[in-house]
C-alpha cells in the first residue's frame, strides 16, 4: 500500500496548479489523468487582466497575476523549459467611439496598471485597423499544451502519474483517510475540468461547459510577434504560426472540431488580416465554465476529504495559481474560502 497525503484527479491547469503548491508545501501525491480532457490543450494561453469587449478588469486581476507569474516562473526553473511569453495585447479599436471609451477605461485607478492611454497606430500592412490599436498591458501567453506535456512527463518520471481513468466507484472513504485500489491518502481533490459531470461527488455542481475551437494557420507574411483581439483572437506562437480562436457553443459537449467552427473563425479573421494564410490545425475542448463567471472550490457537503477544484472557464491561465492556493489553504489550514468561488454558494 502506497501512502500519499494527497489523490489529485486531472491533469490540465488546475491540477497542475495544485500540484504546485503541494510541492511548495512538501506534500505527497498521485495524479491520475486518462487525457479525456482537451480544453487546457487547445486553450490559447493568454493572460490578460482586461475585458476587451467592455474596457473592464478582471475580478483579482493583479492578485491572481501577481500568484500566476511566480508560479509558472518557478516551473520553468523546475523543468528546465520554456512556456511564459511576456508580451502586450493589441485591442484593434473599431471606431472613434471606441477609442474615447479607451481613454476613459484606461484613466481609471484599477485599470491604469493594465492599459496604455496611448493608441497605438497601426504599422503592419496585413493588419486592418484605421482606428488603432488600444494595447494590454502586463500580459502574455503561456503554452498550455507544452506546459501539460512538459508537465506530465515530469510527474511520471518521478512516479507520481498513473495515465488511467479514475474509476470513482472503486473509491473507499473512510473516517480519516481514502483507499483506492493500492494508494491510501488523507484528501482527494478533483480537478477533471468538464469531466466532473461524470463524477458521482460533484456531478452536482452547476458546471455548464461552453465548447471552444481554436484553429493554427501558417502566414508567413503577417510578421506578428504579439496578440491582436478583434472579433477573434491572432495570437503569435512563433515560426511564422498563429493560434486564431475562439468560437463559443454551449450545446455541442464533443471534442470534435466542425466545419462551422472552422467557417467562423476563418470569417471572422478576414475582417481585419488581408494575408494570405493556410489553417494547419483545428482543435476543439469544452471550457469548464460556470453561470456567474467564477470558479467552482470546495468540500463535499458530507465527506470532509472530498474537494472539488473546477470551472476556471476562458482564463484558467491566470486564475488556476489563485484558487489552487485558496484550496490548499481551506484543506491544511481551513482558512475559509472567498463566497464568490466557494460551491457553497450553490447549496440550495
Amino acid at each position: 500500500m502506497k501512502n500519499v497525503d494527497y489523490i489529485v484527479v486531472g491533469c490540465g491547469l488546475a491540477s497542475i496548479s495544485f500540484c504546485e503548491v503541494l510541492k511548495a508545501y512538501k506534500k505527497t501525491f498521485i495524479v491520475f489523468d486518462d487525457a479525456s480532457q482537451t480544453s487546457s490543450i487547445v486553450a490559447a494561453g493568454l493572460y490578460n487582466p482586461v475585458v476587451l469587449k467592455r474596457f473592464s478588469k478582471v475580478w483579482k486581476a493583479k492578485t491572481q497575476l501577481d500568484i500566476a507569474l511566480p508560479s509558472y516562473a518557478n516551473i520553468e526553473t523546475e523543468l528546465d523549459t520554456k512556456i511564459d511569453y511576456q508580451h502586450a495585447i493589441f485591442r484593434r479599436l473599431n471606431s472613434i467611439e471606441e477609442q474615447n471609451l479607451w481613454f476613459t477605461a484606461a484613466d481609471k485607478p484599477a485599470l491604469e496598471p493594465f492599459m496604455s492611454t496611448k493608441i497605438k497606430k497601426n504599422k503592419n500592412p496585413y493588419i486592418n485597423a484605421p482606428f488603432g490599436l488600444g494595447e494590454v498591458l502586463n500580459a502574455g501567453r503561456v503554452d498550455t499544451k507544452h506546459l501539460i506535456s512538459v508537465y506530465k512527463a515530469d510527474l511520471k518520471s518521478n512516479n507520481n502519474l498513473i495515465e488511467k481513468r479514475f474509476n470513482h466507484n472503486a473509491l473507499q472513504i473512510l473516517e480519516n483517510e481514502l483507499i483506492y485500489e493500492d494508494i491510501k491518502a488523507k484528501h482527494i481533490v478533483f480537478a477533471e475540468g468538464y469531466g466532473v459531470k461524470q463524477n458521482p461527488y460533484f456531478k452536482h455542481v452547476p458546471l455548464n461547459g461552453t465548447k471552444g475551437e481554436v484553429l493554427t494557420i501558417k502566414a508567413p507574411d503577417l510578421k506578428l510577434n504579439t496578440a491582436v483581439k478583434s472579433s477573434v483572437f491572432v495570437i503569435s506562437i512563433g515560426n511564422d504560426l498563429y493560434r486564431v480562436g475562439a468560437t463559443y457553443e454551449g450545446l455541442d459537449k464533443t471534442n470534435i472540431p466542425t466545419a462551422k467552427a472552422r467557417e467562423e473563425l476563418i470569417s471572422k479573421l478576414k475582417t481585419f488580416v488581408n494575408c494570405d494564410f493556410e489553417v494547419v490545425n483545428h482543435k476543439a475542448g469544452i471550457r469548464p465554465t460556470v453561470k456567474d463567471r467564477r470558479p467552482l472550490v470546495g468540500k463535499h457537503l458530507e465527506y470532509e476529504n472530498l474537494y472539488v477544484l473546477n470551472g476556471l472557464g476562458s482564463r484558467g491561465v491566470m486564475i488556476g495559481p489563485y484558487v489552487a492556493q485558496k484550496l490548499f489553504n481551506l484543506i491544511e489550514n481551513n482558512e475559509p474560502l472567498d463566497k464568490e468561488i466557494d460551491i457553497d454558494r450553490f447549496a440550495h
